[in-house]
């Protein structure tokens, strides 16, 4: 049986050619009634697709035509049917946020990376965090903190120091970004199933924004995140360059 392949591409001239070229090889179908969806572009165009497809069901492929490509396969036009017919699948839960602004509007988005907040004035973030309606750290003077997945740690959160985390590993990485006080802090890993809040001290003197995968959320006060087992992006990789494989690889380079 023939698969049924959609492809999407970024608005890079190099993903465009590929797409191009790809179609004229195989065809293109549309996303919905596809079999699989072929993503043409970096980790975050990646991402983008992962979000607008989700609920369509066809797990998504990506081949590099980014920077990084973390989330992709290496390009080639040759031999994808088979390589789709052969690839590993990996499921990832994306993250939740309800972000409550100054004015009192509520604003709510998936993350499969990470949900972040940032200082979006001169000074530092005064951040309070509660765990499961716990009080954990009354007060985190920072540049802003981070909520990471497995699949997203090797992204924002490992550059600010965080650790990396085995995609099976069903816990979530808290990591601060330049935290002032307390100064030695390095975060936390917490169970999947936590629900984590970040209020925001002194919002008016220290205006904080929140991200959840670049999607952004300005003069936040508070902001609830939480895992969405409910909702599973199928990822497709070649074999023995899956997630966990990749990961694994990261930590040794």
């Amino acid at each position: 049986m023939t698969l049924r392949i959609a492809f999407a591409a970024s608005n890079a001239p190099i993903a465009q050619s590929a797409k191009a070229a790809l179609t004229r090889r195989y065809g293109d179908h549309a996303e919905e009634g596809a079999d699989v969806i072929v993503a043409l572009g970096g980790d975050g165009f990646m991402l983008d697709t992962l979000h607008r497809t989700q609920d369509l069901g066809a797990p998504v492929y990506g081949m590099n035509r980014g920077t990084v490509g973390f989330l992709m396969n290496e390009y080639s036009d040759h031999q994808l049917e088979e390589r789709l017919a052969q690839a590993e699948e990996a499921v990832i839960n994306p993250l939740s946020m309800t972000a409550e602004t100054q004015d009192g509007e509520i604003h709510r988005a998936l993350a499969i990376n990470e949900v972040s907040l940032l200082r979006s004035g001169p000074q530092a973030a005064q951040v309070r965090i509660s765990v499961d309606g716990k009080v954990r750290m009354s007060e985190l003077v920072c540049d802003g903190v981070l909520v990471s997945t497995p699949a997203g740690s090797t992204a924002y959160n490992y550059s600010a120091h965080g650790p990396i985390l085995p995609i099976g590993s069903d816990v979530l990485a808290v990591t601060a970004v330049a935290a002032f006080r307390p100064r030695r802090w390095r975060g936390a890993l917490l169970p999947k199933t936590a629900d984590v809040c970040f209020e925001v001290l002194a919002p008016g003197k220290r205006p904080v924004m929140a991200e959840a995968d670049s999607r952004s959320v300005r003069n936040v006060v508070r902001v609830d995140v939480r895992s969405e087992p409910s909702i599973g992006h199928r990822v497709l990789f070649d074999p023995g360059h899956g997630l966990e494989e990749r990961l694994i690889r990261e930590q040794f380079v």
